[in-house]
Parts: structure tokens; C-alpha cells; sequence
């Protein structure tokens, strides 16, 4: 398993910051290819809210199942997301620097499974992190300047 921490700093109020990021509607702004997202049944003996995350990324097209494991915003919201192949962790904090500033914390943890993610994951180690980051900086752009990921 990969373990990795990301930082940034994003010039907004911290409850600004909280308000898109658990926004369903702001989510296809910052991370490209995002879908849909679908709220799953309720399982027994499962008490965290779960959702299908839907992706395209030309002709290829990604599911996941998020399974949000602490909602306490605008403090943290942590989850785990799960594909074929692929299993993360994310815990995402959210640190108070002022009126206008928030540093948003991750703290990351990557598995992966079968050949072709394990060869992927072995090729190059760092895409799980340049991955998470590209969204981090595509979040503070939504948030300081209303920035779409859709319109570049």
C-alpha cells in the first residue's frame, strides 16, 4: 500500500471551501470526466452512507463505489474509494489560516490489484499522487475564481 500527504493552500473562507467541496453539483467542475453520482441502498450492518461515482475519460468509462467513513465538515470528510483494481483511502482535512485563507490537507492510501494496475502502480509510482494533486489545484482554481475543468 502507498501512502502519501498533499497540502495547499486555497484563498477562501474556510466554510466557502466546505460548502463546494460536499457540493454533488460542483464535483464535475474540478475533477475532469466526472458523470454522475448515485446514492447506493443502504446494506445491513453497514452504517456509512455509500455512492456510485461514474467517470469517462475518452472511450473509456470508470465506476467506483465511495464509502464515506467520517462526514464532519468543514472539519474532515474521509472515504474510500473502490474500483476494479484499485483501492484508496482519502482523508481530507480542512485548517482555518485566517478569514481567507484554508489549507486543505489529504492524507492518501493506494492499493492496487490484478497485472495491469500493479504494472501501472510499479511504472509509475507517482501517478496516484500527481493525480490527486492535479484535482487539489483544480478545486482551489473552482473556489478563487469559479474555474471549470469542463471549459478549458
Amino acid at each position: 500500500m502507498k501512502r502519501y500527504a498533499l497540502e495547499i493552500e486555497i484563498d477562501a473562507p474556510r466554510s466557502k471551501v466546505s460548502e463546494l467541496f460536499e457540493d454533488p453539483e460542483s464535483i464535475a467542475k474540478w475533477q475532469p470526466g466526472f458523470q454522475g453520482i448515485e446514492e447506493l441502498p443502504a446494506q445491513p450492518g453497514i452504517s456509512h452512507k455509500r455512492y456510485r461515482l461514474s467517470y469517462s475519460h475518452g472511450k473509456r468509462q470508470l465506476e467506483m463505489i465511495e464509502t464515506v467513513e467520517v462526514d464532519a465538515l468543514p472539519d474532515e470528510f474521509t472515504a474510500s474509494y473502490e474500483a476494479p483494481g484499485m483501492f484508496m483511502r482519502v482523508q481530507n482535512r480542512f485548517e482555518e489560516l485566517g478569514a481567507e485563507k484554508t489549507r486543505w490537507i489529504t492524507e492518501n492510501e493506494a492499493d492496487t490489484s490484478g497485472l495491469m494496475m500493479k504494472l501501472i502502480s510499479f511504472l509509475m509510482p507517482g501517478c496516484f499522487k500527481k493525480q490527486s494533486f492535479k484535482y487539489m489545484e483544480n478545486f482551489k482554481a473552482l473556489v478563487e475564481t469559479g474555474a471549470d475543468v469542463r471549459e478549458s
